[in-house]
């Protein structure tokens, strides 16, 4: 990386861009057509040949790939490249059965260091900082994936990965990190656990948050920057894609994860019918990546919800923050209810800790919702904090849901990504 700043193509025009992603996406598709047997006959079923793609638009004419495609070839069997040739794997956590598996060639980790320390430079970040790395090692792509890129900046790594809290806070005392590289709901842990050792955080070196691998809200940006005296940016990736990486938010104008367009290429479609959607509507994101080698996905569908924007702080395509996955998406007596929202209204009340879990039974034909809530101090009475959350939540949200609250640290806390929701109706 050109550390004197931005890669050229960050500020190229569009016609630059666009003629880098015509090649890298004409070269992707025939790398897979000739090394996957799985696209080999994907693209047969779907009456597609690679050479079809004379234009970015013709991607539509082709298929895409879903999570069930990775589960159905595992371990290996997505992989385009000799054994010989993958230097790494990463598996996601499989909530359901077996993880999906990814594999990378020594091209492959460069590019993903590359966009990662592209990411940390545009939150800010320069090779004279120290980036205290709080995801999770191991087959989680997040620490290994921050730590290759911000050593590739040229910053050094603190490789301190997830839990022990007691231990993370006395290194950021002590080690003095500028930047911080955590899930959002690990940080606020890390934050009562500053404010529990009587530390002031704003005497902290720390200055900016790179928060990803989970939805999060704007009021949590602001929650977090007040309380910790930092610029809280958004990072944006998924292993099937690369890591995080995909995209990142600039810091200087904060309005959504700027997608690194001569890596991934991104579309939106209506997630029913599966048709392309212009720019600026909302729907599920996909993603084809357009210079992977061990493992490329075409059309991968991500099943985040969000629309396209043009750019602003970079010429490429910034992405709306993501407010839910569709899989995330709750459907509450016919309302489509996403944890984030929920989260808004928590946030707007001052008594209330930004933690919380949401349950969800069946009695009958009746789906029941209990918010459970923690309190941040002893002030206001119970039953007006009640009142006021399940107001919100019905004016803005439509649905009636029961409130607990509970006393300041009760709930359970996440050392990773936050379970948000116990939906007991499965």
């Amino acid at each position: 990386m050109s550390h004197a700043g931005l890669d050229a193509i960050e500020t190229a025009s569009l016609d630059e861009l666009q003629s880098v992603q015509l090649k890298r996406m004409q070269a992707t598709l025939q790398h897979v057509q000739k090394n996957s047997p799985v696209y080999r006959e994907k693209f047969k079923e779907h009456g597609v040949d690679a050479s079809d793609l004379n234009s970015l638009s013709d991607l539509s004419k082709f298929p895409f790939t879903v999570k069930s495609d990775l589960r159905d070839n595992y371990p290996f069997g997505m992989f385009c490249v000799p054994d010989e040739e993958v230097v790494r794997v990463h598996a996601s956590s499989g909530t359901t059965g077996k993880p999906t598996v990814v594999g990378y060639t020594q091209s492959d980790i460069d590019d993903w260091a590359q966009v990662v320390a592209r990411s940390i430079y545009a939150a800010g970040g320069r090779a004279k900082d120290k980036v205290h790395v709080s995801y999770g090692y191991g087959l989680f792509t997040g620490g290994l994936g921050a730590h290759y890129g911000a050593e590739r900046l040229g910053c050094t790594v603190i490789p301190m990965s997830g839990g022990q809290t007691e231990k993370q806070v006395q290194l950021i005392q002590d080690f003095q990190p500028d930047i911080i590289m955590v899930t959002p709901s690990y940080m606020l842990n890390i934050a009562d656990e500053i404010d529990r050792q009587g530390i002031d955080p704003h005497q902290l070196k720390l200055r900016c948050g790179i928060f990803g691998a989970e939805p999060w809200t704007d009021a949590m940006r602001q929650e977090l920057e007040a309380r910790l005296g930092i610029d809280a940016v958004d990072i944006y990736g998924l292993s099937e894609v690369m890591g995080p990486g995909v995209a990142q938010e600039c810091v200087e104008s904060k309005d959504g994860p700027t997608i690194w367009e001569d890596y991934f290429y991104p579309e939106i479609i209506d997630p029913v019918s599966g048709e392309v959607l212009p720019d600026g509507e909302e729907g599920e994101l996909v993603f084809t990546t357009i210079t992977k080698q061990a493992m490329p996905v075409i059309r991968y569908r991500t099943r985040d919800l969000t629309r396209l924007l043009p750019g602003t702080s970079r010429s490429m395509r910034r992405m709306d923050k993501i407010t839910g996955r569709s899989d995330d998406m709750l459907i509450i007596r016919g309302v489509n209810v996403f944890p984030t929202q929920i989260e808004e209204q928590i946030l707007a009340i001052d008594v209330l800790a930004p933690h919380y879990q949401i349950q969800v039974d069946r009695e009958g034909n009746m789906d029941n919702v209990s918010v459970r809530v923690e309190r941040s101090d002893r002030s206001g009475s119970d039953a007006d904090i009640i009142a006021d959350l399940r107001h919100k939540i019905k004016t803005f949200i439509g649905i009636s849901v029961k409130v607990e609250v509970s006393e300041p640290g009760s709930l359970p806390r996440s050392e990773g990504k936050a379970v948000r929701v116990i939906d007991n109706r499965k």
